[in-house]
């Protein structure tokens, strides 16, 4: 069975409390090797290197949302900083800016966002980038800043070609989501001809954003293996082919202690 990587979910969140166990069994059975746990508090991030440490399949990132980012204590960076020392601790985030719902006032994201990059350089990790209805400021911030050399993944990406060889061009990652599965996605599916084979990564997001399939329900890390199946069909690639290929391009971002903690 194809060796399946998801790149973001989140299985801290209570909608997995009564069945974490069971959830990762039928990701192991779906062939998901690893799975990448991103933090989105400061909460969500000790929760998350604490499942990291308890379960072999599982990598942490640390970070603060940008719902939340009138809500962070005073000394959120050094908490996280402590958090990033763990070696389960992969990457910075999830981070960014979110001009959809602005749950938090514009000024307070960018200011989290800056300092999330600072930290990300300053443990050398790379940075899990949350853009939704904010492309252009985002990409000025990254243009303005300091990039961790290790670069960064742009996650549940919706963007359109443009904006992705923008980001692509600041050396970053693309991840699709299920979102890629919908039948009128055929933009997002579009941009599978544009994204480079070895900067593609693939995530469920989950509990969010279902594939097709289960379009409504909670998502789980085994449903990454029909969010595999749309993008290899897209592509008129063989499965395996995809999944090798995507297993080094997460490899290479995240290092190789993600598939090699047994």
């Amino acid at each position: 069975m194809s060796a399946l990587i998801d790149t973001h979910a989140h299985l801290d969140f209570p909608q997995f409390k009564k069945d974490l166990n069971q959830t990762i069994d039928r990701a192991l059975q779906a062939g998901v090797v690893a799975i990448i746990n991103a933090g989105t508090d400061e909460h969500s991030s000790r929760r998350s290197v604490e499942m990291s440490e308890s379960y072999p399949q599982i990598g942490s990132a640390v970070g603060i949302h940008p719902h939340g980012a009138a809500r962070v204590s005073t000394n959120w960076a050094e908490q996280l900083e402590v958090l990033a020392g763990a070696e389960t601790v992969l990457a910075i985030g999830e981070t960014g800016l979110d001009f959809y719902r602005n749950l938090s006032p514009r000024e307070n994201q960018e200011q989290l966002f800056r300092e999330h990059l600072h930290l990300a350089c300053k443990v050398q990790k790379p940075v899990i980038i949350h853009s939704r209805e904010a492309h252009a400021e985002t990409l000025q911030v990254l243009k303005e800043e300091e990039l961790p050399l290790c670069g960064g993944v742009m996650h549940c990406f919706s963007g359109d070609r443009s904006w992705a060889e923008a980001f692509l061009d600041l050396g970053f990652y693309i991840s699709l989501a299920g979102p890629v599965t919908y039948p009128r996605s055929h933009a997002l599916r579009d941009l599978l001809n544009y994204i480079p084979a070895d900067r593609l990564l693939l995530e469920t997001d989950a509990p969010y954003l279902a594939p097709q399939a289960y379009r409504s329900q909670r998502n789980e890390p085994a449903f990454v293996r029909l969010v595999y199946e749309r993008v290899a069909l897209a592509l008129n690639q063989d499965l395996d082919q995809l999944a090798e290929q995507l297993y080094v391009n997460a490899v290479r971002l995240f290092s190789d202690t993600l598939v090699d903690r047994s």
